[in-house]
């Protein structure tokens, strides 16, 4: 039997011992500040939806959700000793770019169970805008009945034309969990995908208008500490 809220073959133990070193693993790095948290649903199915503009995002939203949270990862990362971390604390692969159904299946089951299960619907890192999803996602809360959680995080890009940064601040926004109708077919998941991704732009919207409120630089490259 898989660990509560975790896949098949995952260490439960193991998992929350990552999920403790991972609270506090950025904070030499950046300056951390969370809002929303308390919206994390506490039992029950979640898929979250976050933007993606940089490697660090995961691993950040990894440590701060208050639950155990199963992600999909990029099948390159799951090689060696790295690859067999990650699967033990409960990680899925999944090619980028291709039809992969088993990874989709592998999470299904975990959300069935109660879990949470994270996704960035880009598909890949960019300006984190949320231009476009893809319908992994919406899949998911179909197959599962999950609420959709929207997390938004500014900051982890270096602005353009800036130098190396010490500490820079970066912001976790965590909206309103909120239920997604999915229709049959293609055509239900492209519309419930749809609105998945404008749920997901707005909150990057209103942390974009917060955060430059605050003084606080808006978009860039990739950080470089």
């Amino acid at each position: 039997m898989s660990p509560a809220g975790l896949p098949d073959g995952a260490s439960a133990r193991l998992h929350d011992a990552a999920r403790f070193v991972g609270t506090h693993l950025f904070k030499p790095a950046y300056r951390l500040r969370i809002r929303g948290l308390e919206r994390v649903p506490k039992t029950g199915p979640v898929v979250v939806v976050a933007n993606h503009s940089s490697m660090v995002e995961p691993q950040i939203i990894f440590g701060m959700l208050p639950r155990r949270s199963v992600f999909l990862v990029k099948e390159e990362m799951f090689t060696g000793a790295v690859g067999w971390f990650l699967r033990r604390i409960g990680q899925v692969p999944v090619r980028r770019g291709e039809p992969d159904r088993a990874p989709l299946l592998t999470t299904a089951n975990v959300l069935k169970g109660g879990g949470l299960v994270a996704v960035f619907p880009e598909g890949t890192r960019g300006e984190g805008d949320v231009t476009s999803a893809e319908r992994g996602a919406a899949w998911l809360v179909r197959a599962s009945g999950a609420v959709v959680l929207p997390i938004a995080v500014r900051g982890t890009r270096r602005p353009a034309g800036s130098g190396r940064r010490f500490r820079p601040r970066v912001d976790i926004l965590v909206g309103e969990p909120f239920p997604l109708e999915v229709g049959r077919g293609r055509a239900g998941l492209d519309e419930a995908t749809g609105r998945l991704r404008d749920e997901l732009a707005g909150l990057v919207r209103t942390l974009d208008e917060w955060r430059a409120a605050q003084g606080e630089p808006v978009r860039g490259k990739k950080a470089e500490l």
